[in-house]
């Protein structure tokens, strides 16, 4: 296939299907066959998914679990945890029990600070734009009555709003940098449409100026919210006397709480080891924002850009021993919703709240600070006792098992094999092809 296709998208369903099976498969009906497969029989529902993207042809299916025992600021959870990984949910899982005896999970919202900007260049006096923008402040919140109205009565609505000058990095660059409260939404599509009408507010509040020459004009580039939110940050920590670390891989507790210190040590000074690091603990904060129907790529991108605030990218999670006590903690900015968008249309999503027992916002980013926080102790954990491979090996054997296609006979005698031998996928093909000889 090398030409380009017309009218894609004006397509039934079952032509763009039909034209994708012909077009890159040898065997159409067998692309048909699998695409059919993923399908839900409930012909509503399936009408629901298709619409919630463009183009669909049917369902890539993540395999939805969870993580139960979490001991939260003295209440016990049960996370649900959407993920591919295998190992991600039973780390989780082994890291709830273990500090479900130790006093638990400790979380704080810090702040709920969201961020928009209308980003334009003016080629004029800069201080007689400030003096400008000064005298029209209140219309941005004038004109924005009508869309703030709903989200005032639930307690948000726009904070505050800056004129900066970015002349320094862009040439005539200007931007208005609005902050937003959006209580227990995501709140995207509130603040893009009020840094839209305050770029209409802008335009035409200048136009009728008589500030300004001919020759000063304003141009407004775009409007948009920023998922880099430092201001809407959650804090999570475990804590506990160093001695009571001890358990069946723990006989050291004091060794191993300064190995397990290093180690977060190197991942707050080496950014080859704090990419890993932090990949770590978005494996338990993405699988929940992924079951819970919120924006992983924001919250993805808005994470990494704190992970470099400083000027290097660096550890999210740091630990200490001090007095005897031993305290593991991380920050995180995490802007998300529990109410619009898939989390009232899909049917997952809203029994994933509803095992987390409907929380606001402001708990969802409690929970997903410290699925996180979770995650990456259960790895610290592996990695400076037994290492990352056994644990992770024994789950992704059930994945290489499944690849040899192998028989129920086979299975047992595979993993009986490799309870006592080292896991590899070479070694799991040459016992599998001895068996069969």
């Amino acid at each position: 296939m090398n030409n380009a296709v017309a009218g894609f998208s004006k397509l039934s369903k079952k032509e763009k299907i039909n034209w994708i099976a012909d077009s890159y498969f040898s065997t159409p009906d067998e692309a048909h066959k699998i695409i059919r497969n993923y399908w839900n029989s409930d012909e509503k529902l399936q009408q629901l998914h298709d619409e919630f993207i463009e183009n669909t042809i049917t369902n890539l299916y993540i395999p939805l679990g969870v993580a139960p025992n979490f001991l939260i600021n003295g209440k016990y959870k049960t996370i649900p945890m959407a993920i591919e990984e295998s190992s991600v949910v039973a780390a989780a899982s082994k890291s709830a029990k273990y500090w479900s005896t130790r006093g638990g999970f400790k979380a704080t919202v810090i702040n709920t600070e969201k961020i928009g900007q209308v980003h334009f260049t003016f080629n004029g006096d800069a201080q007689k734009l400030q003096s400008f923008f000064d005298g029209i402040k209140p219309v941005f919140f004038s004109d924005t009555q009508s869309i703030t109205k709903n989200m005032q009565q639930r307690g948000g609505g726009i904070l505050e709003i800056h004129l900066k000058d970015k002349r320094n990095l862009l040439e005539n660059y200007f931007q208005l940098h609005a902050t937003f409260e959006t209580k227990d939404s995501m709140g995207a599509n509130f603040i893009n449409s009020c840094l839209e009408q305050f770029a209409t507010t802008l335009k035409n509040e200048f136009q009728n100026s008589d500030l300004f020459s001919d020759n000063e004009n304003i141009n407004i580039i775009m409007s948009i919210l920023s998922n880099y939110v430092p201001n809407c940050v959650v804090r999570a920590e475990v804590s506990c006397p160093v001695e009571d670390l001890t358990e069946k891989q723990i006989t050291n507790p004091q060794d191993f709480a300064q190995r397990f210190v290093q180690a977060v040590q190197i991942a707050e000074v080496e950014p080859f080891r704090a990419v890993t690091h932090n990949k770590g603990i978005m494996n338990g904060v993405d699988a929940v924002i992924l079951s819970t129907g919120n924006d992983f790529r924001a919250v993805e991108a808005g994470v990494h850009a704190y992970a470099s605030r400083n000027g290097q990218y660096a550890s999210l999670s740091h630990a200490k021993v001090e007095d005897g006590l031993f305290t593991f903690w991380l920050e995180i900015p995490l802007a998300l919703g529990t109410v619009g968008g898939l989390t009232s249309l899909h049917p997952l999503v809203k029994l994933c709240l509803e095992i987390l027992e409907n929380p606001s916002a402001e708990e969802l980013m409690q929970i997903v600070a410290v699925a996180g926080l979770a995650q990456n102790f259960a790895a610290l954990r592996s990695l400076t006792t037994t290492g990352i491979q056994e644990g992770h090996m024994k789950m992704h054997l059930n994945n290489i098992i499944n690849q040899l296609e192998a028989n129920e006979e086979e299975r047992l005698l595979i993993k009986s094999h490799f309870k006592k031998n080292t896991i590899s996928h070479s070694a799991v093909v040459d016992f599998i092809e001895n068996l069969r000889k």
